[in-house]
């Protein structure tokens, strides 16, 4: 009987752990590993599978880049800035807003690539390329609304530090000077950071493709081949450009807070913007990613595979986290500039509140605070994509108000209250419409075009993770490859 019983208890220890190695692989991409030809066949699938919804979309989108971008900024070039809203005393309208909205999206690629890699985040794997994306393409946006803000956008070359006859240099006391040379940094750095992880991929892509498609991937993966060697040389530069690209990741929006923060300005004079401007950027970023994500899981084919509700609650956490900071950065900027503030800053920051715009600073507080502290809390809520597909489509259209609320409604108070006017945009409402859709038209081309998941990753970490067994209880284990 003794015996029988022994018997019957490993029995049910076996079934256990198959129960839970069941559970494990469903909830967890790492653990549920499929043969690697099977995954990059479901990838290039995904990437030729092009439904006639697609093509409605990227036709419609590119026929409005056409003309609320193309057509809207050669006009305003030939009638002027005048078509445009901004006038004394608000020489900063809509342009800079998206200047700076575009570079804090831009941030989340980096963070998640860059920071999660270095701190050995395993659940950042399958969306890192997503991210990655997300910055060069915000960049490049962030770049047109600079371009369009100069109105004489042919003499862009002011702005660059280059030899010349008559000794001329640019005014780097000017915040143009200024931008432009984070832009550039950021999106050289960013760039080469996408195209290093994208290589192998891109080798496996070439491999499985005829005409064209082989050509262009026969290109860009360097002549790839796989061995030891490349592997060890593509691990280096990756570590070398993750610890290097974060310094100036927070560095790039730092210089965009001093724009404003080395102003005289009331309600800009602030020593905190800093800080305060990296972790909006990386609160817009975040919301940025996980809607991203969301739509690629439900437009393209087997990406439901790759990414899981895991990866949404782990988003959603960090979106919770950057949400609270932002608070905490956002009301210690108002207090001190309340209670030490002079009589102006006072007017202003009451003007932000019981002004015309005073609906938009209390929807920046409702979208960026309250609805993800009342939502993302719940780790069933966190789990459901288009709940948090909404808290972050919210928390970008918070953030876009806080930054409109930042420059053009307060520029419209100054210490000489003769000059105050409202703000009220014109032509830029539809360029800004355009830097929109251009930023979607060219994730769509990028869908198309190479691996959005980073396979390699992927695989990787499935080959790092195991489950094991330790008495009755079923663990998961990393190992380290190298």
């Amino acid at each position: 009987m003794s015996g029988y019983n022994k018997k019957e208890k490993k029995v049910e220890a076996a079934e256990h752990h198959a129960h839970s190695a069941e559970h494990f692989r469903e909830k967890h991409l790492m653990l549920d590993p499929l043969p690697r030809g099977v995954m990059n066949e479901m990838v290039m699938e995904s990437m030729h599978h092009t439904t006639w919804k697609f093509w409605a979309v990227f036709i419609t989108l590119a026929v409005f880049v056409a003309y609320a971008l193309v057509y809207q900024w050669i006009r305003m070039i030939i009638e002027g800035l005048g078509i445009a809203g901004v006038n004394r005393p608000v020489y900063w309208g809509v342009f800079l807003v998206n200047v700076v909205f575009w570079i804090g999206i831009s941030h989340a690629g980096t963070f998640i690539s860059a920071v999660l890699r270095v701190f050995r985040a395993e659940f950042r794997r399958p969306f890192t390329r997503a991210a990655e994306l997300m910055t060069t393409f915000g960049l490049v946006q962030a770049g047109f609304s600079i371009f369009m803000h100069l109105g004489r956008v042919w003499l862009f070359y002011w702005l660059m530090p280059y030899p010349n006859e008559r000794m001329l240099w640019p005014n780097f006391h000017s915040p143009l000077s200024w931008d432009l040379l984070a832009i550039t940094t950021y999106l050289l750095s960013s760039t080469m950071y996408l195209i290093l992880p994208l290589i192998p991929d891109v080798a496996m892509a070439r491999d499985r493709s005829t005409g064209w498609r082989k050509t262009l991937y026969k290109i860009l993966a360097f002549g790839f081949r796989g061995t030891e060697g490349e592997w060890a040389h593509l691990r280096t530069a990756m570590n070398i450009f993750a610890f290097a690209i974060i310094p100036v990741m927070f560095s790039v929006h730092t210089i965009v807070s001093w724009d404003f923060a080395a102003a005289t300005r009331p309600g800009w004079n602030s020593t905190i913007f800093g800080p305060y401007f990296v972790i909006g950027a990386l609160h817009s970023g975040m919301g940025a990613v996980i809607m991203v994500l969301a739509i690629i899981r439900w437009t393209m084919k087997h990406m439901d595979y790759f990414i899981r509700a895991e990866h949404f609650d782990a988003i959603a956490k960090l979106m919770l986290v950057i949400s609270m900071g932002w608070a905490y950065f956002f009301f210690n900027d108002y207090m001190v500039q309340w209670y030490g503030g002079d009589k102006w800053t006072k007017q202003l920051l009451h003007f932000h509140e019981a002004g015309p715009m005073g609906w938009m600073w209390f929807s920046m507080l409702i979208f960026n605070i309250a609805i993800p502290w009342a939502i993302l809390w719940n780790p069933k809520w966190r789990a459901t994509p288009w709940i948090v597909f909404i808290v972050g489509l919210l928390i970008n259209v918070g953030m876009w108000f806080e930054r409109y609320i930042i420059i053009p409604v307060s520029l419209s108070i100054n210490r000489a209250p003769f000059t105050w006017r409202m703000y009220h945009p014109g032509v830029e409402i539809w360029l800004g419409l355009g830097t929109l859709a251009l930023f979607i038209l060219l994730y769509m081309a990028a869908s198309k075009l190479i691996p959005l998941i980073p396979l390699w990753e992927v695989q990787e970490g499935q080959m790092a993770h195991e489950l094991k067994k330790f008495g009755r209880e079923t663990v998961v284990t990393v190992s380290e490859l190298e």
